[in-house]
């Protein structure tokens, strides 16, 4: 597909979910009518009612046997490239992220101006939900991406949306929260056009936050993401393949 604008193209909304049965319906209500085409929970080894809620609201429910953010996430995409999409936003399923910012977020895609557009949080209407101690993780993570890339990026985020084509190209691998990371990082050295939008952040509905939720959860998320940074700071895209054509006689 051609970096053309995408206006009208399929949007799929893949949200990860991992025993999240007291936020996912919240989540779900919360996406605006005719902003995609498909909703699709992941419940990644959720030992509760996820899923059997998702798919009660209507949202295509899928279980991930295997542990790991970025498991729920290959799998959601998978499933929204077998339903036609051409486009994949990700959001939380602990309600941090407000499903109402999806336009923004899809715009510039829509539009043909990115391939990757990055939903950092605005923290300025909730001050209080980042805890300090994930501040300072996630400022070190950027510091890495930026020596290692020579880009500076504004965040992290669990609030992304991308075209599949461009996804399906970087080849990713990591199942943990290292995911976005690998994305990211591979994202950069693909040369994809990356925009950066602000998104609304809020403090989760139910529950601790399975990173930030503890100091030894946070600098465990900070070493993985950084270790990421740097196994994929030198990876290349594979060229395209060429297709030879035989002249006419």
């Amino acid at each position: 597909m051609s970096r053309r604008a995408l206006r009208g193209s399929p949007v799929a909304l893949v949200v990860p979910a991992w025993n999240e049965a007291g936020s996912i319906a919240a989540v779900l209500s919360e996406v605006p009518q005719g902003v995609v085409d498909w909703t699709i929970v992941v419940s990644g080894a959720s030992g509760d009612a996820t899923a059997d809620i998702a798919a009660a609201l209507g949202a295509l429910a899928l279980r991930e046997s295997r542990r790991g953010y970025g498991a729920a996430c290959q799998t959601g995409a998978r499933a929204a490239a077998s339903l036609g999409a051409r486009i994949v936003a990700f959001i939380d399923g602990d309600y941090s992220d407000p499903p109402a910012d999806l336009p923004r977020v899809l715009a510039p895609l829509l539009s043909g101006r990115a391939d990757l557009v990055l939903g950092y949080r605005d923290l300025r209407a909730h001050p209080g939900t980042l805890v300090y101690h994930a501040r300072i993780g996630n400022a070190l993570v950027l510091r890495a991406l930026q020596i290692l890339l020579r880009q500076p990026l504004q965040d992290l985020p669990s609030f992304k949306a991308i075209r599949l084509d461009s996804l399906e190209s970087l080849g990713l691998r990591e199942t943990t929260y290292g995911w976005t990371t690998e994305l990211i990082v591979k994202a950069v050295r693909a040369d994809l056009r990356i925009a950066e939008v602000p998104v609304s952040y809020r403090s989760r509905l139910a529950g601790r936050s399975k990173v930030s939720g503890t100091l030894r959860g946070t600098l465990n998320a900070a070493w993985k993401l950084c270790s990421c940074a740097v196994r994929y700071a030198r990876w290349t895209p594979e060229a395209p393949s060429v297709v030879r054509q035989e002249m006419p006689a």
